[in-house]
């Protein structure tokens, strides 16, 4: 278990060199194992930590430098992946949402208070939520999750996702695409794979201690 976190970590944080062992070691084969990455991240609640935002920069740049992968082909893979990743955690927070048990670790986490203030919240800034969230990693795994348990209406919810996924989708892998050669970031590419995580995270952060600070 341990030697899988270590693993896990690692990949994480030099997902450049492991990207570039999967496109030796699968060629064609790695536009499965992305969507799959994709997928499981935005669509299996229990998987937040996989990396979402970084894999796209990365993925893009790849495209750039080496042509390792054609954004033709690259864009629908990943755009495929959120948009069912998200709808799949919807349905599964749909179906099991209000039956979860308290002690579990979802129990612990989709309480029945938090889901009561999620369905309000999504009343009024529903669209919204579901938008930001997916620029915002670990947040966006469980507002697919939380919208479905909060019985948010799935025409409503479907709209948002293929949105906040074009934006997000588009937005990380043409970054990398533009950006991620240029020499400064290309010999700092770890560091920068590493802020731009800091950087999604910061804003959850910041509304976990505001809320806490507020007694909510």
């Amino acid at each position: 278990m341990i030697e899988l976190i270590k693993e896990l970590i690692s990949f994480i944080m030099h997902i450049d060199v492991h990207l570039e062992e999967i496109i030796r070691d699968f060629g064609n084969w790695s536009y499965l194992i992305l969507f799959a990455i994709v997928f499981v991240e935005t669509g299996v609640v229990i998987f937040p930590f996989l990396p979402g935002d970084s894999l796209l920069f990365a993925s893009g740049t790849f495209a750039a430098a080496m042509g390792a992968f054609d954004m033709w082909i690259l864009i629908p893979v990943f755009l495929a992946a959120a948009i069912l990743g998200d709808t799949m955690n919807y349905h599964i927070g749909h179906k099991v949402g209000t039956s979860i048990p308290p002690k579990s670790f979802l129990g612990r986490v989709v309480k029945k208070e938090r889901m009561e203030a999620a369905e309000k919240f999504f009343n009024t800034h529903g669209g919204k939520t579901i938008v930001i969230a997916r620029f915002m990693p670990f947040i966006r795994t469980f507002i697919p999750f939380i919208a479905g348990a909060s019985k948010m209406k799935y025409s409503y919810f479907i709209m948002y996702n293929v949105v906040g996924a074009v934006l997000w989708v588009f937005s990380c892998t043409f970054l990398g695409y533009f950006f991620g050669n240029i020499p400064v970031i290309k010999e700092n590419f770890s560091t920068v794979l590493i802020l731009i995580i800091f950087i999604s995270v910061v804003p959850a952060v910041i509304g976990a201690i505001k809320s806490k600070a507020s007694g909510k």
